[in-house]
């Protein structure tokens, strides 16, 4: 896979006493996520224009989920025809139920992944869609090409291929737990359902997306994915080491995007 125009952010995430469980991890990544759901970014959105803005921003994050769910995918699960049972069931169980309603949901009577309603919402509510169109061309072709994409998301983007190419399977197992839509706090949901109303429906599709999504994260493949970190850290400290740090990092990757997005507002 070749890269393009990536921007790369190489800070480290200081590492502090180490965990053994979901319970310590969460603990640790608290304060991260209380910053997260009480960003700025937030209550500076207040116009469609705004929301164009986020969304033009914020896909990118929707795209690189489902990249990192697929390396989940390839190393929990047998893709090869000369099948053979991997190691690690319980987790190859919970990344194809993931995988089923993140890739295959159900919306308007027709099968549709998470990305395309996404893209159908930001067609709907009038945001550019040229650059992320390019993007996924360019992926077609096995190659990862951030060249037009804003720079606050190309840098998250780039993150999260850093722990695709390089994380363990329990450091990619967290980055894809605990750096979820779930953190988008109720107070933007109602934002974009005021909006969808002013403008008769025109954002259906967005606020079907950040609900779907809230609701599956809370009742189905959130608590799936905790106990697929739980079951690759094992008893191993090392490993609950690193999911600790993935998940820190996650964050502040999101924490970073947020930025971005609002300081072109």
């Amino acid at each position: 896979m070749g890269y393009r125009g990536a921007a790369r952010d190489n800070g480290e995430v200081n590492s502090v006493a180490g965990v053994s469980s979901i319970e310590e991890i969460e603990a640790r990544i608290a304060p991260l996520r209380e910053r997260l759901t009480a960003h700025p970014l937030y209550a500076a959105m207040r116009t469609r224009d705004d929301l164009r803005r986020f969304m033009e921003s914020h896909v990118y994050a929707v795209w690189d989920f489902m990249c990192l769910l697929k390396s989940l995918q390839q190393r929990l699960t047998c893709v090869d025809v000369l099948w053979t049972p991997t190691e690690f069931p319980a987790s190859r169980r919970f990344i194809n139920e993931i995988v089923l309603g993140e890739e295959s949901d159900e919306f308007e009577g027709r099968p549709v992944s998470h990305f395309e309603v996404y893209l159908e919402a930001m067609q709907e509510c009038g945001a550019d869609t040229r650059a992320v169109a390019a993007l996924v061309k360019s992926a077609r072709g096995g190659e990862l090409d951030l060249a037009g994409v804003p720079v606050a998301a190309a840098r998250f983007v780039a993150n999260t291929f850093e722990v695709i190419r390089k994380g363990s399977l329990a450091a990619q197992a967290a980055a894809f737990t605990f750096g979820r839509e779930d953190v988008i706090p109720d107070m933007f949901r109602e934002l974009v359902r005021e909006l969808n109303r002013e403008s008769s429906g025109e954002l259906s599709k967005f606020v079907w997306y950040l609900e779907r999504h809230i609701e599956v994260d809370g009742e189905d493949h959130g608590p799936l994915s905790l106990r697929m970190v739980s079951d690759l850290c094992g008893q191993d400290e090392g490993l609950w080491e690193e999911a600790a740090v993935a998940a820190e990092a996650a964050i502040e990757a999101r924490l970073g995007l947020w930025d971005g997005i609002l300081a072109s507002l």
